[in-house]
């Protein structure tokens, strides 16, 4: 017997039946011989964390545009409060943590330079849209690997695919993921917004912290435990009495700080620099060698918007300045 094998006896003796057991995984686009020490959704998760997307992840914006400050969030760190919650959920449940790790660190790699508003200057530039749930899923099944993708199981890019708006995760470990997501970001968002000077915890609506906590630790413990014991019975959701004081402080976050002009100033220019960007590389020939495969095989269009999205804040700054602010002369 293999450790892999080993690993998958275990799953069975100690999981719920509702759980998605890694030797009954729905398998990879490309059929690969399984590992003799890991199951499928621990090498999906390894595939993950060594990927230069996962990597460049830590120079990404989460809220707040190339902060400078050494706590603020980067998308890295948010990816990796999001998998701690959903790991302790998954466990918690007697779900399967392995995938549901694997879902988290993957969620967010389709994730623009400047966060949400690089999202929504490249929804009007890219033929069809674009939203970074569906660039997260295309990066792990084609972007990686110079074209050739991860090969992950079906389980994991599903929970990627599903863990925003819309279809709900065929897994239940895809859809702690979702609700994971959540939780991460409102709460760790309250705590760089705080930071910043933009609200404070005073400003949190009193009515809301009573019912949730009144600091960050206290909230996700709140959430979390809501979850648990609210998805006894094949269903990942929360206790309504817990959910609306929760979507209450989401609105109350939108209002204050994801929409708040002094938070969200900067914003304004990049539409301008992501825009020239996509028109500099979508001249044939402007793009780098290891998107020619992309190019050739899925258009110019398709594979400047691969190469963009992948791009961190600094690199996309660093890119439009090399290309459209004169250097000054040094001889």
């Amino acid at each position: 017997m293999t450790v892999r094998e080993r690993t998958q006896k275990i799953e069975r003796q100690i999981l719920s039946p509702y759980a998605a057991f890694s030797d009954q995984t729905k398998g990879r686009r490309h059929p690969e011989k399984d590992d003799d020490l890991r199951t499928p959704f621990q090498r999906d998760r390894d595939r993950i964390i060594h990927c230069k997307s996962f990597r460049r992840l830590k120079h990404k914006t989460q809220v707040f545009l190339a902060p400078e400050g050494d706590h603020y969030r980067t998308r890295l760190t948010h990816t990796l409060e999001v998998a701690q919650i959903a790991r302790t959920i998954a466990r918690a449940l007697c779900l399967n943590e392995d995938l549901t790790e694997a879902i988290a660190l993957g969620h967010d790699l389709g994730h623009t330079p400047f966060g949400h508003a690089g999202e929504r200057a490249l929804n009007q530039l890219c033929p069809g849209g674009f939203r970074h749930y569906e660039q997260s899923a295309r990066v792990v099944e084609r972007v990686e690997k110079n074209g050739e993708g991860l090969n992950l199981t079906e389980e994991v890019v599903d929970g990627i695919l599903c863990h925003t708006t819309g279809k709900q995760a065929e897994t239940l470990e895809g859809q702690i993921v979702r609700v994971s997501d959540r939780i991460a970001y409102i709460n760790h968002d309250i705590d760089d917004s705080e930071r910043a000077g933009i609200i404070s915890e005073e400003d949190l609506p009193q009515t809301l912290t009573n019912l949730l906590g009144h600091s960050k630790s206290q909230r996700i413990n709140t959430l979390v435990h809501s979850v648990v014991e609210s998805s006894q019975n094949g269903k990942i959701e929360m206790e309504p009495e817990i959910e609306a004081p929760f979507d209450e402080l989401r609105r109350f976050m939108f209002h204050s700080v994801y929409e708040n002009p002094y938070a969200k100033s900067e914003e304004k220019k990049v539409p301008g620099i992501i825009g020239k960007l996509y028109e500099y590389f979508g001249e044939p020939g402007n793009l780098p060698e290891d998107m020619r495969r992309i190019e050739m095989e899925d258009g110019l269009s398709r594979a400047v918007t691969d190469y963009i999205a992948g791009m961190t804040d600094q690199y996309a700054v660093e890119k439009f300045m090399e290309i459209y602010v004169p250097k000054a002369w040094n001889r």
